[in-house]
């Protein structure tokens, strides 16, 4: 009898975990679910699935970094993005982090269990939505190459945590850290990146895709 493939879920949404655990449950091992960043590397590197599939836009880190973050822990583990993001720039930049999928939650149930295949297969699977139906390589190919990245990963971690409205000492809390080395990281970040209000520093959080805008 055929293992199941072992497959951890985050979102932070509750009702989306509920229905991808669902849909998922009778062909996969479920070992738990994550409604942030953090709670998901922490829940990874206990139960070490075979999948994670996650989503970009998750309070205390994003998908992008905790992904980052897991692959250089759980090298073998595959990441499927599943995101509402329709910007093929953020497809492209998933898969050259090192993911094997990425998917709409607009997607049919079936694309998402065939992203599965393919990522325990050893390859990658874009939904058609965003490649256009263009072969994997030339979507790849023709994506804008990313530049050198501005913030190191702890730069990244206490921005987005400010930009979502934590203070200084939540902030240090959640990262282990004291409240002074916030201060400097976020001095640094405004300095580095010429800006001059906490609106300013919300507003290139949300740019670069570390924050979804506040509704």
């Amino acid at each position: 009898m055929k293992q199941r493939p072992r497959i951890l879920l985050a979102d932070d949404h509750v009702m989306l975990l509920d229905a991808f655990r669902h849909l998922l449950d009778s062909q996969c091992e479920i070992v738990g679910t994550a409604a942030n960043g953090r709670a998901l590397i922490e829940l990874a590197l206990e139960t070490r699935p075979e999948i994670i599939v996650l989503d970009i836009a998750m309070p205390e880190l994003n998908g992008m970094d905790a992904c980052a973050q897991l692959l250089h822990k759980l090298p073998d583990v595959k990441f499927i993005f599943l995101t509402v993001s329709e910007d093929p720039d953020i497809a492209a930049q998933a898969i050259g982090l090192g993911a094997s999928a990425f998917l709409l939650k607009s997607c049919a149930a079936t694309e998402l269990t065939l992203a599965i295949d393919k990522a325990l297969n050893g390859g990658i699977y874009v939904t058609p939505l965003i490649t256009g139906g263009r072969p994997i390589r030339a979507f790849l190919q023709d994506a804008p190459k990313p530049g050198s990245a501005e913030l190191s990963a702890r730069q990244r971690e206490v921005l987005q945590l400010l930009a979502e409205g934590k203070a200084m000492k939540e902030a240090a809390k959640i990262l282990n850290i004291t409240a002074r080395t916030v201060a400097f990281h976020k001095y640094k970040i405004m300095t580095q990146l010429g800006l001059k209000t906490g609106a300013e520093l919300v507003q290139y959080a949300v740019k670069h895709r570390l924050v979804t805008p506040r509704r």
